[in-house]
């Protein structure tokens, strides 16, 4: 049984300016997220810019992640990669560390693997990592309907869940109505989590999660309690930080979000734009109207 539930936050990793990795910074974050009260911890994935990190670093970064957690929360291991033999590299890379699941992205070059291709990916990666496995479901061209997904957790027993990442509650619904009570389906779409957890979400994994982890946490325990007007009114109060920070360079202003809170965590690595004077300013009065500056 998974010990994944509630707020699962992404982890930014803290780039220097001249791109390497501050190693130093991950303790103060992880500390910091697990102050405000988060479930978990996912390092490596779209806020961890898990896309730029070669496999050296990637290790790197995991290992402390692991370390500073200390097992205080599960921690998931993003895996961002285009090969099965890659994505098995990194995953058998991160099993001494104990992570509870592999959050895995779909290949996501020109290319999309037909869905025979696809169940036996995910099937080699856990048959070799032996790792528990969410789909990362994100990439616009290789979105994995709900059809495979439910066949690739049918298929494939290692497939623990999926991390739903598209703004279609229709199709969330339908793959919640339609998924086993095994499966787990977490949400990522940052400005309807409130409607997810509604619909059954066990827990979500999104960019709000990291900007604002205190009200996110606060907004999961009022629906758990049913305290439908709070959840209400955090939801509302939420969704200006989500119009500011969730555009293209989103990392940048997870970022500086984390630094109004007093959490340094560093640049974003190019080419991602840093955070433009009028991005900070819609991230600043969004944090003020969550009381959180």
């Amino acid at each position: 049984m998974s010990k994944l539930k509630g707020i699962i936050s992404p982890f930014t990793t803290p780039f220097k300016q001249d791109g390497s990795i501050d190693l130093s910074l991950v303790k103060p974050q992880v500390d910091w997220l697990i102050d405000n009260g988060v479930h978990g911890l996912a390092a490596g994935g779209s806020t961890g810019e898990g896309h730029v990190l070669n496999r050296d670093e990637y290790v790197a970064l995991m290992t402390e992640t692991a370390e500073s957690l200390n097992k205080r929360v599960p921690l998931v291991a993003g895996i961002i990669a285009n090969s099965t033999s890659e994505v098995i590299a990194r995953g058998q890379s991160v099993k001494s560390l104990n992570v509870e699941a592999l959050q895995i992205t779909p290949p996501s070059y020109l290319f999309r693997p037909d869905d025979d291709a696809m169940v036996r990916h995910f099937k080699e990666i856990y048959d070799e990592c032996q790792i528990p496995i969410l789909i990362y479901n994100v990439v616009p061209w290789c979105y994995l309907s709900p059809d495979l997904l439910l066949r690739i957790m049918d298929e494939v027993p290692g497939v623990l869940g999926v991390k739903q990442s598209a703004g279609d509650m229709k199709l969330f619904a339908d793959l919640v109505r339609r998924a086993k009570p095994e499966n787990m389906i977490f949400s990522a779409v940052d400005a309807l989590l409130y409607s997810s957890y509604q619909l059954g979400a066990p827990g979500s994994i999104a960019a709000i999660l990291t900007a604002a982890p205190g009200p996110s946490v606060k907004l999961w325990d009022a629906v758990i309690a049913e305290n439908w007007n709070v959840a209400r009114d955090l939801h509302e109060k939420l969704m200006p930080l989500c119009d500011a920070i969730l555009i293209d360079n989103m990392p940048s202003l997870c970022k500086y979000a984390q630094k109004l809170q007093g959490l340094e965590s560093g640049f974003a690595r190019r080419p991602t734009a840093p955070a433009t004077n009028e991005q900070k300013e819609k991230v600043e009065i969004a944090l003020k109207t969550l009381n959180l500056i």
